[in-house]
């Protein structure tokens, strides 16, 4: 039996000679359709990804700039932090002082009269709203020393007021427990 290959080589001038009948082509491919179905055709995600990828893109940067530019509370603002890194460290300083100070009032404070605590919620407030016109100021005149010392001068006080309050409340709370020690004695 002989091979294909010496089937070519004996037929040689008859394959480089011939050309195939007309049509050929078009019934090779109809015989294929037959034989492997319909050619499906591919299509390739890549355009469908790099369309996502830009929506995605532009909605990102899009939100990004709306935050920045409106929707931001603190886009009129400006803090210590931003002067400088020698207020920032300052400015850190008082931030965990006040926290520190908060977290004791409010173990302190949920024990006393509901009145009192609404009245130190109220003045708390009070000074944090100096405190954003300050900051408001700094944005306004970021060199100007007469504002930066004044939001210096805010922490140390709001520390020095909330320590009072924290004193004042150890020492009603104390008498207080005497009080109710004694009364127990006594009876």
């Amino acid at each position: 039996m002989k091979t294909i290959d010496e089937i070519i080589r004996s037929n040689r001038d008859f394959f480089e000679e011939a050309e195939p009948s007309g049509g050929h082509l078009a019934r090779f491919e109809r015989k294929l359709e037959l034989r492997f179905g319909k050619a499906t055709v591919k299509r390739s995600i890549v355009p469908y990804l790099l369309k996502a990828a830009v929506v995605t893109l532009l909605v990102t940067l899009s939100s990004l700039w709306t935050w920045d530019n409106f929707i931001r509370p603190d886009r009129n603002r400006m803090t210590l932090s931003d002067v400088s890194p020698q207020y920032k460290e300052v400015e850190n300083y008082y931030i965990h002082q006040v926290k520190l100070m908060e977290s004791e009032l409010g173990t302190i404070t949920l024990a006393s009269d509901p009145a009192h605590n609404e009245m130190l919620e109220k003045e708390m407030k009070s000074m944090d709203s100096v405190y954003v016109q300050l900051q408001k100021d700094l944005k306004a005149n970021p060199d100007d020393e007469r504002i930066i010392n004044a939001m210096i001068e805010h922490y140390q006080t709001k520390v020095e007021v909330m320590s009072y309050i924290l004193n004042q409340l150890k020492e009603l709370r104390n008498e207080n427990l005497n009080t109710m020690e004694d009364e127990k004695v006594s009876i």
